[in-house]
């Protein structure tokens, strides 16, 4: 009767060790999303919209059914198999935890290119005009509203502007009188927001653009939002 339970537990813990890794599929789908959209081996839009909101949620339902899997057969020896399933469990619990989340963030809808004057949007300099160009923006609709996006009713100085973009993550690319621009390159896939401050009399507005069309949520008018509340006395 010894041989058979041994064999059992040695298939228990193989068992184990494959709804352990099914469990860790989906995180591990994302870094390879990640990477392969930052060394450029496919588009920002394929890494994040396909393989990481798609293939990867569907992964990270099944990690949690697998982690569910684990934790029942785990139960009948606890000493020896317990952690098999704490890691599954914990691994597929955060990654369900943080594409529920995205979720709600990237349903809200909203455009990819906002301003504070959606009549007459602040034009981007030339130098960003061409590098919006050459990744394929701006090919798209004009520039439109958000809310709670509104012009900030006086004359900034350039300073003032440049220091908002920097408040709000962006990278100061230029700052003169009467405009102030910058760039924002994100972490994970790459998504660069460009930002362009018109400054006038009595009247500053602010536009703020993503290079890539990829949809993530209110991004753009979050960002814009930023640059405006930093633009504020």
């Amino acid at each position: 009767m010894a041989e058979p339970t041994r064999t059992e537990a040695r298939n228990a813990e193989i068992r184990l060790r494959w709804l352990t890794l099914a469990a860790c599929l989906a995180p591990l789908l994302v870094l390879v999303a990640v990477f392969g959209t930052r060394f450029g081996l496919w588009s920002a839009g394929f890494g994040l919209d396909v393989l990481t909101l798609k293939l990867g949620r569907i992964l990270a339902f099944a990690g949690l059914a697998a982690a569910l899997v684990a934790v029942i057969i785990a139960l009948k020896d606890v000493r020896r198999r317990g952690l098999y399933a704490a890691v599954s469990l914990a691994v597929a619990g955060a990654t369900m935890a943080l594409f529920l989340i995205q979720e709600r963030r990237f349903a809200v809808p909203a455009d990819n290119d906002v301003t504070t004057d959606a009549a007459e949007a602040p034009a981007f300099s030339r130098a960003v005009v061409a590098m919006r160009r050459g990744q394929g923006a701006g090919k798209g609709g004009a520039s439109v509203a958000c809310p709670a996006l509104v012009s900030v009713p006086r004359q900034v100085a350039p300073e003032t502007a440049a220091a908002a973009l920097a408040a709000a993550g962006f990278t100061v690319r230029g700052a003169a009188p009467f405009r102030a621009d910058g760039a924002k390159e994100g972490f994970w896939f790459g998504l660069t927001y460009d930002a362009a401050i018109r400054i006038r009399p009595g009247r500053t507005d602010v536009r703020v653009a993503q290079r890539e069309g990829v949809k993530v949520g209110d991004e753009a008018c979050r960002l814009a939002r930023a640059v405006v509340t930093g633009l504020q006395p």
